[in-house]
C-alpha cells in the first residue's frame, strides 16, 4: 500500500509468529501442528486484484460467479500498474521468500485459520474497547457511473448549450448522497474514490466523466435499496448528458465460523480484556480462506481510526492483547479437535 502504515497486515504476521514463539518457549502442549501463514499481495496496489494469493489458494472452493477472477494463470499474468511490462509471476519468481506449493494451505492439511488485524476504523476506540470479536466481513458492491456529453471550447461555447460531463457527474453525485442518506441506515458506508475525466484539459469542456461508488453493508436488502437508487440515474438527463451505471464488483457478506468466534470470545473474557462484537468493512485474506476452511478474525483498535496512511498506529499493549487472545483461542480449538 503506497504511503501505508506499519500495522495493516504486518500485525497479523507478527502476531502469528509471536503465537508460535510463545508455544515453543513455554513448551505449551498442543495436539496439532501450528503454522504462521503469510500471504503475498493482499492489497493488490501494484498487481491487481487485492487478496490475490488467498484467492488463488481458495479458488476451487469459491462461488462460481467470481472464482474465475482468481484463476492461477490469470493472476500470474497480472501486470504492474507502475510498469505494464512486468507481470506478477515474473516478480514473484525473483522473490526470495516465495513459498513452496507443497506447503500450500488445503482442507486436508489444516483445520482452521485465525487472523489478527487492526480494525482500520474508529469503532473500538470510540467504544473504549481493546478487542473486537469479529463476526463477519460486510457485503460490498462497486459500480462505475459514467456520463457522456460532448467537448467544446471553454471560452466560446455558451453555458446553456453545454453538455458538460463533469458538471453532470457532480450533480448526480450530490443527488446520490441525498437519496442514499434518506434510507436512514447509519451503518451503511459508501464512497467515491476514483474518477476518470476526458480530455482533462483546462480549456476544454469535458465530454466524459466516470466515477466509482463503493457501497458496503451486512444486509443484502440494504445493498439492494442503494442499487435501486443507482439504477435511477440513467432514467434522466444530467446537465443534458447521458448516464450509464456499470457493475464492477460485488460480494456477499461473509460470516465467520461460529465455533471459532466462540473461542475468541471465551479467550478474551478469560483474559479480562474489554471487548465487543464488530464486523469488518474492509476485505481480508480470511474471507477467501473461509470458503475453504473455518475462519475467524480478531481486531485491535486503530488510533483515531486511521489506516492506509502513515499515521496508522496501535499501541504495543493492544497488539499484545490481540496476540494473547489469538494464542488462547488457537489452543482452545487445538484441545477441542481430534
Amino acid at each position: 500500500m503506497k504511503n501505508g502504515g506499519n500495522y495493516d497486515g504486518i500485525l497479523g504476521v507478527m502476531g502469528a509468529m509471536e503465537v508460535l514463539e510463545t508455544v515453543v518457549e513455554q513448551n505449551i502442549p498442543h495436539k496439532h501442528p501450528l503454522t504462521a501463514m503469510i500471504f503475498t499481495n493482499e492489497e493488490g496496489s501494484e498487481f491487481p486484484p487485492c487478496m490475490m494469493c488467498s484467492g488463488i489458494l481458495a479458488h476451487d472452493y469459491m462461488p462460481e460467479r467470481f472464482k474465475d477472477n482468481f484463476e492461477y494463470n490469470k493472476m500470474m499474468a497480472s501486470r504492474s500498474i507502475l510498469d505494464p511490462n512486468v507481470t506478477f509471476g515474473e516478480k514473484l519468481s525473483q522473490f526470495k521468500y516465495k513459498g513452496d506449493i507443497k506447503n500450500r494451505m488445503s482442507p486436508d492439511k489444516y483445520k482452521a485459520l485465525f487472523e489478527l488485524h487492526i480494525e482500520q476504523g474508529p469503532i473500538l476506540e470510540d467504544a473504549g474497547k481493546d478487542i473486537g470479536v469479529v463476526t463477519c466481513v460486510l457485503g460490498q458492491m462497486i459500480y462505475r457511473v459514467k456520463f457522456h456529453g460532448f467537448a467544446a471550447h471553454c471560452g466560446t461555447f455558451p453555458m446553456k448549450k453545454r453538455h458538460d460531463a463533469f458538471h453532470a457527474a457532480a450533480e448526480a453525485l450530490c443527488w446520490l448522497h441525498e437519496e442514499i442518506d434518506k434510507l436512514g441506515h447509519e451503518d451503511l458506508v459508501y464512497t467515491t474514490g476514483e474518477v476518470v475525466i476526458h480530455p482533462c484539459v483546462n480549456t476544454v469542456i469535458p465530454d466524459y466523466f466516470d466515477f466509482s461508488i463503493d457501497v458496503r453493508h451486512e444486509n443484502p436488502e440494504v445493498l439492494d435499496q442503494v442499487r435501486e437508487i443507482l439504477f435511477q440515474l440513467p432514467k434522466r438527463k444530467w446537465q443534458q448528458c447521458d448516464c450509464e451505471v456499470v457493475l464492477g464488483w460485488n460480494r456477499d457478506t461473509v460470516y465467520w465460523n461460529k465455533e471459532l468466534v466462540g473461542y475468541v470470545r471465551e479467550a478474551v473474557e478469560e483474559l479480562g480484556i474489554s471487548h465487543m462484537d464488530i464486523n469488518s468493512g474492509a476485505g481480508h485474506d480470511a474471507q477467501y480462506i473461509s470458503y475453504m476452511i473455518p475462519t475467524t478474525m480478531i481486531f485491535v483498535p486503530s488510533d483515531k481510526g486511521l489506516s492506509h496512511c502513515e499515521p496508522e498506529h496501535t499501541s504495543a499493549e493492544q497488539c499484545t492483547d490481540g496476540a494473547s487472545v489469538m494464542l488462547n483461542a488457537v489452543l482452545k480449538l487445538d484441545q477441542a479437535s481430534e
